[in-house]
């Protein structure tokens, strides 16, 4: 098979190739490598290649698995493979190597998938771009002076430009969906509790991560999440369990009206783009034209409590991260172990008070309660994905002032200043400004996709965010399904750095 074949397939499309021998798994993982080494000098979308381990593997590649023979990537964060480094996109991890495969990778590892290698992020996948220090910035196939966002930039890049048609995804506060925006994929981030998170914790980020996968097709995310989902012993989330497929829900049409919500506003009162707006305009239309009852009105949540509360979230978590780092390290993490950023992030976590911690998940359960309800009237949320289209590289770098004062403060070691001093207000403002809309489903622990449904004037992709009740992946699936057979669905061909 030559690369330009390859390209065309989805994964389970390459899977069905296999299966009818028409394909070898080891003609699919040359095809990966090709495009990886052809491709990454210019996206730098891969930080760690596994081509000899893929090429082992794909030798003895059998089975009857959904995605047998099929080279796929994982991210570098929590998706460990023993003996590979995972370094969380920082230097501090730059000499350790996994123990043992994380449970999510054993059962992608059963899918029949071949690892061919990791995907880059940011430090400790904290941000909505994907610009490490100590691997550098990850490029976006549309317009390489633009990002393809975080913290699954590397994924999104490196499906979106072909080298492979499925990676690896996680999503915290917007991780799966903000990347999936930006690069013209479809990104869904699942139910609380409905992938595996162990063995080494029991949650990822108090319950607002979850693993999944970045995809060109809709049938290939339903697919891995058919082989995903878990009831996982010792897990603090389990969700409830689904006794269908969704594969077969992807080619099952909504069978009766719907009523459906949508906004344009910022739940933080913030400005939201033309183009943005404009994408979620276009769904409505379409929406409308298939029959559904679609009707403008906001989430009856404080979208500043929210943000808030996920940030007290965010700050403990890197503070518990840092402190970590001394089993890797075998002595207390400094300074100058981690970027400024992320140390400052910390002493912010250690700023903040046990207290101020508990209130915070609190405001978590009073919106799950409130968007629960909200949806036994409305099936469907709908929002813009990003309040704006992709930031060029480096645009979202702190500013001269803000990098000496988060030295000198971090140096200083009091994040109680930061807190004095209101840097924590601009820090958060400046962060969740481009990407006020996707942490509610994570506070809340529903299933929300993005849907590339609009490309701007500057040729860039913008998502349209679905979100639907606790454990409604089906009904995602199903809507995702039908909106992939219009013309407003992005495809491959639109993408100039498809190559």
């Amino acid at each position: 098979m030559k690369v330009e074949e390859y390209k065309q397939y989805d994964a389970l499309g390459l899977a069905e190739l296999v299966k009818q021998k028409e394909v070898q798994p080891k003609e699919l993982v040359e095809n990966a490598i090709e495009q990886i080494d052809r491709l990454n000098p210019k996206l730098n979308a891969v930080i760690n290649r596994m081509f000899e381990q893929a090429r082992q593997s794909a030798e003895t590649a059998t089975g009857d698995g959904p995605f047998t023979g099929v080279p796929m990537l994982l991210k570098d964060i929590t998706q460990e493979v023993k003996g590979e480094p995972i370094t969380s996109g920082s230097r501090a991890f730059q000499g350790y190597r996994a123990k043992q495969d994380s449970f999510w990778v054993k059962k992608v590892r059963n899918t029949g998938a071949l690892f061919v290698g990791q995907t880059n992020v940011p430090e400790f996948a904290l941000m909505g771009v994907t610009e490490p220090a100590f691997y550098g910035p990850t490029r976006n196939p549309w317009n390489n002076d633009h990002t393809p966002g975080g913290s699954s930039g590397g994924s999104a890049a490196a499906v979106a430009s072909g080298m492979v048609p499925i990676a690896g995804a996680n999503d915290g506060g917007g991780s799966i969906r903000i990347p999936a925006s930006y690069s013209g994929l479809f990104g869904l981030k699942p139910t609380r509790g409905r992938t595996p998170v162990g063995p080494s914790l029991g949650r990822h980020w108090q319950g607002a991560s979850v693993d999944h996968v970045l995809a060109r097709s809709v049938r290939d995310s339903a697919a891995m999440l058919d082989s995903l989902a878990v009831y996982e012993k010792g897990a603090a989330f389990p969700a409830l369990p689904y006794e269908g497929s969704y594969l077969e829900q992807v080619g099952i049409p909504l069978e009766k009206k719907r009523r459906i919500a949508f906004t344009v506003k910022s739940p933080l009162g913030t400005e939201v783009h033309p183009e943005c707006m404009e994408a979620v305009m276009k769904a409505v239309k379409l929406l409308e034209a298939m029959g559904h009852s679609v009707e403008e009105l906001e989430a009856p949540v404080d979208g500043k409590k929210i943000a808030s509360s996920y940030f007290t979230m965010y700050f403990g978590e890197v503070a518990a991260g840092l402190s970590g780092l001394e089993e890797v390290l075998g002595r207390k993490a400094r300074f100058t172990d981690v970027e400024p950023t992320t140390w400052v992030l910390g002493l912010l976590g250690k700023a903040t008070t046990a207290e101020e911690f508990v209130l915070g998940l609190r405001e978590w359960d009073k919106a799950a309660y409130a968007m629960e309800n909200f949806h036994e009237t409305y099936d469907f949320y709908i929002t813009p994905t990003t309040a704006f289209p992709p930031s060029k590289i480096g645009e979202l770098d702190p500013s001269s002032i803000e990098k000496f004062a988060m030295n000198l403060i971090g140096r200083a070691g009091t994040g109680r200043l930061l807190k004095k001093a209101g840097m924590v207000e601009q820090i958060a403002g400046k962060s969740l400004m481009r990407t006020p809309f996707t942490q509610l489903a994570n506070l809340t622990g529903q299933p929300a996709m993005t849907l590339p449904l609009h490309i701007t004037k500057d040729n860039l992709p913008v998502g349209v965010q679905v979100m639907a009740g606790r454990g409604k992946e089906d009904l995602l699936y199903r809507l995702a399904g039908e909106l992939e057979q219009s013309s407003a669905w992005t495809r491959s061909d639109q993408n100039p750095g498809f190559s």
